[in-house]
């Protein structure tokens, strides 16, 4: 049964059994998210969602990634997966299009804080539970997505389950249970998307995950196969699930080795419409009155999630094309800044943003496009890009992702010295005690 074989996968793995490649992606992984709480600690929404929280919960026991406050470990683990996810720049699963690490590092982190782990314990158990919700993800891809489930949210809940689960050396039964408990919690709508409920779905996916290894681990019970039963989460939620694929290869193809970063904190499908405006811009940039129209040619997904031309704030942004061309083009870059509200309300990003228009191509992938500007003397600029930055055949470097912490940090927590806490996660698998390292992280 693949509940119980996958139970008994995350059980049995062996931290000396993780290659070296895989246990570096995964700091990789974590520097990544942990940069991304901190650019999102000062966002409105994390600051409402952990003033919601406050009141309610204790003890303060778990860091609030970029605050001083503390929450208990349930509700830091929903806050810091919120804040990490909220700008849309946290990393990103081929294929499912999940943001993996969200849903799982930060429950992992707030539970150090409540029982201490090492920094090697709490980095396997974060590779086993992003190869679960990864490979859940594959099997109810691309029906899953389509249909209107946020499938890091939908996902995200079993592998921070399991993942706890792991850390608190849950047997195989109790770890059937905590798949069990997820399942009873997997939800999440795209209908979110450019909302702050998006962020809320994740870091429920978190809190719910924690919750289901939690209850697990007292007896609480579950269905003996809730990813494949017949009213479980695969036939439920997918369409002619790829049930094989869950199992095959199993510890010996990482899902976590296909990970990506992004280079800008919108949309996935976004990063190479914008890679190809400023490259047309460094060649030959003009000024926007000069611009007769802008096509943006890629892969059908650009259309679905990205043709949105009447944007109004700047979470919505973050899943436009037609915003991030403008401001690219006008302000040469595309980062926190260029996706805030007062930006998508600027006139000049209003004008040029109307002469943007999305188009299907053949021949591109999600990490393609191309870009036609043409002037109103009838001059065409046109560049393809066929692998964007942070794309798996264009990948970032470390110290590209080390920079983009920097820049977060500074944005999120200005004031904040990042040195400290990002040269201990880049050295998480030697830290006798994960709790100690995220603590580096309040602020305030």
């Amino acid at each position: 049964m693949i509940s119980r074989s996958l139970s008994r996968f995350v059980v049995d793995s062996q931290w000396r059994d993780m290659p070296e490649a895989l246990r570096h992606e995964a700091k990789r992984s974590v520097v990544n998210v942990i940069g991304t709480a901190l650019g999102g600690s000062s966002d409105a929404a994390t600051r409402r969602t952990a003033g919601t929280l406050a009141p309610f919960s204790a003890p303060a026991e778990a860091t609030i990634i970029g605050r001083r406050e503390q929450l208990n470990c349930l509700d830091a683990a929903f806050v810091n997966a919120l804040a990490g996810n909220v700008f849309d720049f946290d990393d990103t699963h081929p294929g499912t299009i999940i943001h993996p690490s969200a849903p799982v590092a930060p429950p992992l982190f707030a539970f150090a804080q409540r029982r201490p782990m090492s920094g090697a314990d709490l980095l396997h158990a974060f590779i086993l539970g992003v190869e679960i919700e990864c490979r859940l993800g594959n099997a109810v891809s691309p029906f899953h997505y389509k249909k209107g489930w946020h499938i890091t949210a939908t996902c995200g809940v079993f592998g921070a389950a399991a993942a706890i689960g792991k850390v608190l050396g849950l047997d195989e039964t109790r770890m059937l249970w905590a798949l069990g408990n997820a399942s009873a919690q997997s939800c999440g709508l795209v209908e979110t998307l450019g909302t702050m409920a998006k962020s809320v779905g994740v870091g429920q996916s978190a809190r719910g995950g924690l919750l289901a290894a939690l209850l697990a681990q007292n007896g609480v019970e579950g269905p003996e196969r809730p990813l494949e039963g017949p009213r479980g989460f695969l036939q439920v939620m997918g369409s002619d699930p790829d049930l094989a694929g869950l199992t095959e290869g199993l510890g010996e193809r990482w899902e976590l080795l296909r990970n990506t970063y992004k280079p800008y904190p919108c949309g996935v499908v976004l990063n190479p419409v914008i890679d190809a405006v400023l490259s047309l811009r460094e060649q030959s940039h003009v000024p926007p009155e000069r611009i007769a129209g802008i096509r943006v040619l890629g892969h059908p997904l650009l259309g679905e999630r990205a043709d949105r031309p009447a944007v109004t704030t700047g979470r919505e942004a973050q899943v436009s094309a037609q915003h991030a061309v403008a401001v690219a083009w006008i302000d040469g870059r595309a980062g926190v800044t260029q996706f805030s509200d007062e930006r998508v309300k600027a006139q000049d990003v209003l004008a040029l943003r109307g002469k943007v228009s999305v188009h299907q191509e053949a021949g591109h992938s999600v990490d393609g496009a191309r870009v036609e500007i043409t002037l109103v003397d009838g001059t065409v600029l046109d560049h393809v890009v066929k692998a964007a930055r942070g794309s798996t055949d264009n990948p970032l470097s470390d110290a590209e992702i080390s920079e983009k912490f920097r820049t977060l940090a500074g944005y999120g927590c200005p004031g904040f010295d990042p040195e400290p806490l990002l040269d201990a996660l880049w050295r998480l698998d030697e830290a006798p005690d994960a709790g100690r390292v995220i603590a580096l992280s309040a602020f305030g």
